[in-house]
């Protein structure tokens, strides 16, 4: 987070005490928003957390996304306004493991603010790029994404104990469904090639899961970053040793880089998504997607 966004921070906050909820509701245009005529508002941090959310809280809740539809969240910071909602808000539930590096500067200025980690629980993995800090993208894995799932129920039961029972029921309900997602995942990847080329490392929870091995483009789970001609030699290397025909590049972020990665060494392009940027479609269906593309790569002789 930049210090012009810090600073604005700070003055929003000593300036300006907490708002009513009416006032930021009125001036959301741009974001996902769910049940508004409840009176328990949530803020959430990217989309994955934001659909897990949205099925635990069901009707009981007025849940918002933080990061706009379409928006890379890696790119994003708050701005005035957003500090305006989070201050408003019954709490801001968040991923963890520093995927959302602003939130510790809102916490430091405003203590008061309820943050939910849905990272509690999981067992975390150091970043294979920066051995001093730690991978966030745990939500592609289906089994860690219940405890996420498990933390957004605990944490709205506490907050709104009457309807604890409504949120206890659907966060099983989907959590069932996201078990039997990892089943289908196990049993379908079972008897297949295990390592496969990403464009950026952002798969390694999910990898583990399954018996997999990611190798990356880019040893960085950043979306912007680009592959030197030593990297580019590595891979045309690896591309040989495993057999591997196909790079899996993310929607949007690095295509062309990647299609001209695949022209170079002779291989095709798949998209693996890592379920970061709002769009039409859900949680599940895009790791049925991912699931397919995998199967292209991995399972067909």
């Amino acid at each position: 987070m930049t210090n012009q966004s810090i600073l604005a921070i700070a003055v929003i906050l000593v300036v300006m005490p907490t708002l009513s909820v009416g006032l930021w509701l009125s001036d959301s245009s741009s974001q996902i928003q769910e049940n508004t005529n409840s009176e328990l508002v949530i803020l959430t941090s990217f989309y994955p957390i934001y659909e897990f959310t949205k099925q635990v809280g069901g009707d009981n809740i007025n849940v918002s996304l933080l990061v706009p539809k379409g928006v890379e969240p890696h790119d994003w910071e708050p701005t005035i306004k957003d500090v305006q909602k989070i201050e408003s808000a019954s709490a801001v539930i968040i991923n963890g493991a520093g995927f959302e590096n602003w939130i510790d500067n809102i916490s430091e200025i405003n203590s008061k603010v309820k943050i939910i980690d849905t990272s509690h629980g999981i067992e975390l993995i150091q970043s294979r790029d920066d051995e001093s800090s730690i991978d966030p993208h745990f939500w592609l894995n289906p089994v860690m994404a219940q405890i996420q799932v498990q933390n957004i129920a605990d944490a709205l039961s506490e907050i709104d104990s009457q309807n604890e029972s409504a949120y206890r029921e659907n966060s099983n309900q989907f959590k069932e469904e996201l078990s039997l997602l990892d089943q289908r995942i196990s049993n379908e990847l079972s008897n297949c090639k295990r390592d496969f080329l990403a464009f950026h490392n952002a798969f390694s929870y999910f990898a583990n899961q399954y018996g997999l091995t990611q190798h990356t483009v880019v040893d960085t789970s950043g979306p912007h970053s680009e592959p030197n001609p030593k990297t580019l030699e590595n891979i045309v290397k690896l591309a040989n040793k495993f057999e591997i025909t196909i790079i899996f590049s993310e929607e949007g972020v690095d295509e062309r880089t990647s299609q001209v990665l695949a022209k170079e060494i002779g291989i095709n392009v798949l998209t693996l998504s890592p379920i970061e940027i709002a769009d039409d479609e859900s949680y599940i269906k895009k790791m049925q997607d991912n699931l397919e593309n995998l199967k292209v790569a991995l399972c067909q002789n």
